[in-house]
């Protein structure tokens, strides 16, 4: 009898838990107030446990990133069944407002940034600077948006907006000539990143994703920014089934120019327009359009510079008088439109077309006289003469055509996909370089006039590129935990070289029975990158002279991936912080290896080497303030390359890298709001220009920089309570002002060669900005 009592007693609930989007929410913590009970959901979002009956039974429903709902049943009794839905909350982290935190369970990491506004960020690309702060991820130039992910070129990494590949300029350096980046950060609703490792629906580049997805509004919204660095402008609007964003932005680093060593007249202006316009008639389809117009201008006139460099005990001074000008102009447009059906909730079918166009022109004659001296005993070292001419013109088409198919059967979500591509680039370009010491040419011969440096190009492409991929991701649990198995390929083809691609790629992720706060993934696969115009451009040199040929035989560079990583979840002062370490091993052939020259990438034109690349990835995130999220990232890399049979470092062996990003209140109030960036990066190898790698002999300094920003909320009407006139429509007003470079630190970006007539070769460095301070202002209705 005492048995059937207690067994009455025990209830049995049961139920799904799905977020505001009808996504179920995975891992989420059920538990009974007062009692041992307690239980997470599955993959499906489904839970189930059972608890003692009372008078008052309070279950709670948690989940981090959400908001923790809790329901009061009263006399329970037998089976119950009990479906939640919990509306996601908004961790303000001052500068990244992270929605939802969820479990990595493969190679991708998720950051929803929807509030990058107030970041100091010295680019105006402030998604750019928000990933350069990731584990494996690095960067040597505060005026480049350009990053390096674990041993491979900027170049090397992929950027998609709403499932499209985006496109970026040829010829602009990664430096002062480079404007905004594609992404717009005001109508960004999710980014989601991978250092390697990645999915077999994202493309043919061996380094990294970074896949953009756009936000439609759900209502009338609206900013305005402007800085010393820049101004912006941000609408939305929606209505019913129709939705619009509109993005302008401005951006002039001629502040930040203005603190360098070469002094002039600097003239940037870059300019963009985006728009992303959404219409769905009904549950069944959608039609969406992404336009862009950008154009970056970059006009320069210098005048003298001076530079003093070497050690305590052995300083030189280099200076230069100036003549001549640069004038650069990058002018793109890109779009693209997507038609959708769902045919059911679970089975969709989406045509995308998009079609990108590019104006390069890079032009600029520069005359310096220059002087080398030896500081500690006044010994001139050098006197000579050096002139820099480009007409560099490059135009480019591509269109694309995309058809996506998912479906998700239980447990499964399947994917496939068709592309096919379309380029036509044309390039005419001559660029050359006359130096002189002492009254000699260099090179000297004695009889003649010589240019150390002359190159000249011609050459137009027109080819198609076709693309298939599938996928699956396999959601399963059993005794030993819950597994997420994603298994794919990729079939290509490139008309210009009739070279057929296969690339397999599989990970596993899995969250152990034995202990849920443990996650491990593992992932392998192939990953090819087929050439792109610049790997194309092979060069053959006659004395010294240098033309350039566009090579058919060349082959797609390849890296066997190998990626094995974990997270795991403690709690520190009752506050969630999550630990991760990744290891990974490429092994790299048919590589096109580069040198660096300045800051321009140059390819050698042939798949002449092989090498390979590992190391370790170490970040610690979580609240180390309370309600703000910051982390610190870790890495240890060793990047080589064989060629001809002899070793050497690749262009970005950066054998450590440290980031560290922290959140801050100020005390007793949330008005003020703090944020400090600092990395350190090992510098890079580099030798003389226009030489092998053989000559890559030297290593730069390390990369050192501190950017701290404060933000202070001049008003606060997010309730929408201030009904006073004007104010009624205002949402956020901020102020802030950020100090750059806050150690001042004289950082190198490039080296400039002096050589005299012995032929003897002097470095002198280009270091990069100095200490700023930059005020801006945000206003939000």
């Amino acid at each position: 009898m005492a048995l059937h009592v207690a067994a009455q007693d025990k209830v049995k609930l049961s139920g799904r838990v799905i977020d505001d989007e009808q996504n179920p929410v995975l891992f989420a913590v059920v538990k009974v107030d007062g009692q041992a009970a307690g239980t997470t959901t599955d993959l499906q979002g489904r839970y189930q446990l059972e608890f003692s009956t009372a008078d008052t039974v309070t279950v709670s429903f948690s989940m981090i990133g959400y908001v923790t709902k809790k329901k009061t049943l009263v006399r329970p009794k037998g089976s119950l069944r009990l479906n939640i839905t919990l509306q996601t909350q908004s961790i303000d982290m001052g500068e990244v407002t992270v929605k939802e935190v969820r479990r990595q369970m493969n190679s991708t990491q998720h950051l929803n940034a929807e509030n990058l506004k107030r970041l100091p960020s010295t680019t105006g690309n402030a998604v750019e600077e928000l990933v350069a702060t990731q584990a494996g991820v690095s960067t040597h130039n505060e005026l480049s948006s350009q990053y390096n992910v674990r041993g491979g070129s900027f170049d090397e990494n992929s950027v998609y907006i709403n499932g499209v590949e985006v496109y970026r300029p040829m010829l602009i350096s990664s430096g002062q000539q480079e404007g905004l980046s594609v992404i717009n950060s005001d109508m960004v609703e999710s980014i989601n990143f991978s250092a390697g490792g990645f999915d077999a629906k994202y493309g043919d580049k061996m380094s990294s994703v970074l896949d953009i997805t756009y936000k439609k509004p759900k209502k009338f919204e609206a900013s305005v920014s402007a800085s010393l660095l820049g101004a912006g402008l941000y609408v939305g609007y929606a209505k019913k089934n129709f939705s619009m964003t509109h993005g302008v932005r401005y951006k002039t680093n001629q502040y930040m120019l203005g603190s360098l060593e070469t002094k002039g007249e600097y003239s940037p202006r870059f300019l963009d327009y985006q728009t992303y316009i959404s219409w769905s008639p009904n549950k069944r389809w959608s039609l969406d359009f992404i336009g862009n117009i950008s154009q970056n201008q970059y006009d320069f006139l210098p005048t003298n510079r001076q530079t003093n460099f070497g050690t305590m005990q052995d300083v030189k001074s280099f200076r230069v008088y100036f003549d001549g000008k640069e004038e650069d102009l990058f002018r793109t447009l890109f779009g693209t439109l997507s038609l959708s059906h769902n045919f059911t909730d679970r089975t969709k079918l989406s045509l995308l077309a998009s079609a990108f166009a590019t104006k390069e022109r890079e032009t600029y004659d520069i005359q310096g006289q220059y002087w080398l001296d030896e500081t500690n005993t006044t010994e001139q070292l050098g006197v000579g003469t050096y002139m820099e001419h480009a007409r560099n013109y490059l135009d480019a088409n591509m269109k694309s055509l995309k058809v996506l198919f998912s479906h998700k059967p239980k447990g499964h979500d399947i994917q496939t996909g068709l592309t096919w591509k379309h380029e036509i680039i044309e390039e005419n370009s001559r660029e050359w370089e006359m130096r002189d010491s002492a009254g000699y040419s260099i090179p000297h011969t004695g009889n003649r006039l010589d240019l150390i440096y002359n190159q000249k190009s011609s050459n137009r492409i027109s080819s198609d590129r076709l693309e298939l991929f599938g996928q699956d991701t396999w959601r399963f649990t059993n005794s030993h935990g819950i597994f997420s198995l994603n298994y794919g390929a990729r079939l290509s083809y490139w008309s210009w070289n009739k070279e057929w691609l296969f690339s397999p790629r599989v990970s596993l992720g899995i969250i152990p029975s034995f202990n849920e706060d443990f996650t491990f993934r593992i992932a392998t696969g192939l990953y090819y990158q087929a050439p792109f115009y610049k790997e194309l451009r092979d060069t053959v040199t006659t004395g010294v002279s240098t033309k350039v040929h566009l090579n058919r035989n060349i082959k797609s560079q390849r890296s066997f991936q190998v990626v094995l990583g974990g997270d795991y979840k403690f709690k520190l002062m009752n506050r969630p912080f999550k630990f991760t370490t990744e290891v990974y091993y490429k092994a790299l052939s048919n590589l096109i290896p580069y040198n660096v020259d300045n800051v321009k990438i140059v390819y050698y034109g042939g798949n002449i080497a092989s090498g390979y690349t590992t190391g370790i990835d170490f970040k610690i995130f979580g609240e180390f303030v309370e309600g703000t999220d910051s982390w610190i990232s870790f890495s240890l890399m060793k990047a080589q390359q064989k060629v001809d049979g002899k070793s050497f470092p690749q262009a970005t062996d950066q054998r450590y890298n440290l980031n560290f990003f922290f959140s801050d209140f100020f005390p007793g109030t949330t008005r003020w709001k703090m944020t400090l960036k600092a990395s350190i990066a090992d510098g890079l190898p580099f030798g003389p220009p226009h030489t092998g790698l053989e000559r890559m002999v030297f290593r730069a300094p390390a990369y050192k920089r501190v950017d701290i920003g404060m933000s202070y909320r001049l008003l606060d009407n997010e309730d929408g309570c201030n009904q006073k006139k004007f104010i009624r429509h205002l949402r956020n007003v901020w102020l802030g002002v950020d100090c750059f470079n806050l150690f001042d630190i004289s950082n190198v970006s490039s080296y400039y060669w002096v050589t005299d007539v012995t032929n003897q070769q002097y470095a002198v460095p280009n270091y990069l900005t100095g200490r700023q301070i930059n005020a801006r202002i945000l206003i939000e209705l």
